[in-house]
């Protein structure tokens, strides 16, 4: 015996599914399938990505890639912006780039609550996380606006950044992660 889909009855109705009724234009099924499908599709994308969490509240610039959350200490994931002590040559002078980095995350804060999506944590025991403000993805802003590298993200944003010549990219300077080995502790 070889089945060959639900039986429908003479007034349109299968034994065996009995919500699959017959319509003027067809099974009502198919728009429903396609409902559920819509609406599990947005559920599943507002869900946190699987392993992370989201810390939210005021946070403490520490330099151009950390800051702290509460008793989290957070590192910028995707991005490297120059230390603290670093400077860049621009026009033939050297500027306090590190400095700067600081400061323009700052503003990019602005004193705004943060909301930090973290899922690892670096060598130090930072947090590595992707943190929004006012609805700015701030570790896109700081590589897309020169203050920061890509660091193994974000390289998009960099290369529109040396494109046109913003922040770090307007003179010249010494990757973050190179500097950081010159310049040890």
């Amino acid at each position: 015996m070889t089945f060959d889909g639900p039986r429908i009855s003479r007034r349109g109705r299968s034994r065996h599914a009995p919500f699959l009724r017959r319509r003027r234009g067809g099974l009502l099924a198919p728009a429903v399938v396609a409902g559920l499908v819509v609406a599990a599709a947005l559920f599943w994308q507002a869900l946190e990505p699987l392993g992370r969490t989201t810390a939210t509240g005021f946070a403490r610039v520490m330099d151009g890639d950390s800051l702290r959350l509460g008793a989290s200490e957070i590192r910028l994931e995707g991005i490297d912006a120059p230390e603290l002590a670093q400077t860049c040559i621009r026009s033939g002078r050297e500027v306090p780039c590190g400095r700067e980095a600081r400061a323009r995350l700052a503003a990019l804060i602005g004193g705004r609550e943060v909301a930090c999506s973290m899922g690892r944590t670096d060598q130090y025991g930072r947090q590595l996380a992707r943190c929004r403000a006012d609805g700015i993805d701030i570790n896109a802003a700081m590589v897309s606006e020169g203050h920061a590298v890509a660091y193994g993200d974000y390289e998009a944003q960099e290369r529109d950044a040396r494109a046109a010549a913003r922040g770090m990219w307007a003179g010249s300077f010494q990757r973050p992660q190179d500097w950081r080995r010159d310049h040890p502790r």
